[in-house]
């Protein structure tokens, strides 16, 4: 039986699973010259380590997402290349670890998300919220799958500022997304933590986190901080593997705010801190 999300029970992990070759962390698992059965091998091995370490979801990943204007220009990648990594490391760990943990397929591409749906996968994470192409959220739709609205944009400008411009982008989306046939219980939302924000908008968004998830309807709310640029040019430089204090403070006071998942890479060391903060917070 694969697993349920409760919301308010606890605050769930989301493992990052990088099917990439250029992650910005460091971390992805595509390395030039590897086969696709080694890249399944090891991407099971990462997960069934994040389900150990208490991950309840595993975000599996085949184009880096990293903003543009913080880490410079990478070329987009095609659906097939992107599906031919992503949707066989999918199958695998739905196989093998679907009944411990959720799958999740992050990709912004229609037909990326209907073959990892397809494969396995119950949840869509679309750091553009289905409005560069709506059909991830045809696909949820279709499934009955989860479907994660994260906001971002180009660039780090905010003439209306950050906290109103990401609130009525993430209401458009949804309301985009329940137009499309996905049940509002299947919506989470994301404030898009660095990406098209600067280390103010960045604290801006963490600081105001339990308005702005009142804003958005109390659906619940998904926050990726985890090894951010935001947190290096706070810890004095810190390399993004050297990020794992800060990524512990966000989430901890993240949940304090009303976070309902995190994503993170260091699920071992940040499902500790999970554990403590709920301990605390939903007493």
């Amino acid at each position: 039986m694969r697993p349920r999300l409760r919301w308010g029970e606890r605050t769930y992990l989301m493992g990052i699973v990088n099917v990439t070759p250029d992650s910005f962390s460091g971390d992805g698992i595509a390395a030039p010259g590897r086969s696709t059965d080694e890249i399944v091998r090891v991407a099971v091995e990462q997960g069934r380590a994040f389900v150990d370490g208490g991950a309840e979801i595993l975000d599996v990943g085949a184009e880096s997402t990293r903003p543009r204007q913080a880490y410079g220009d990478h070329p987009e990648v095609d659906p097939r290349a992107e599906a031919a990594l992503a949707i066989p490391v999918v199958r695998a760990l739905a196989e093998e670890l679907g009944e411990r943990a959720i799958v999740s397929i992050d990709t912004s591409k229609s037909d990326v998300a209907h073959a990892a749906l397809e494969a396995g996968a119950t949840m869509v994470n679309d750091v553009w919220a289905a409005r560069r192409d709506p059909g991830t959220a045809a696909a949820a739709a279709d499934r009955h799958a989860h479907l994660v609205l994260m906001h971002n944009q180009d660039g780090n400008d905010y003439p209306d500022g950050a906290f109103d411009t990401v609130v009525s982008w993430l209401l458009e989306a949804i309301r985009a997304a329940e137009a499309a046939g996905v049940p509002r219980d299947r919506l989470i939302v994301d404030p898009g933590i660095g990406f098209g924000k600067g280390t103010e908008e960045n604290l801006e968004l963490l600081n105001r986190l339990s308005e702005l998830k009142v804003a958005l309807g109390n659906l619940p709310l998904l926050v990726g901080t985890s090894r951010k640029r935001f947190l290096g040019e706070l810890l004095d430089g810190a390399a993004p593997d050297d990020r794992v204090e800060g990524t512990a403070a966000t989430v901890a006071l993240a949940i304090a705010a009303g976070a309902d998942m995190v994503r993170v890479h260091d699920v071992a060391h940040i499902g500790r801190t999970r554990r403590v903060a709920d301990a605390i917070i939903r007493r």
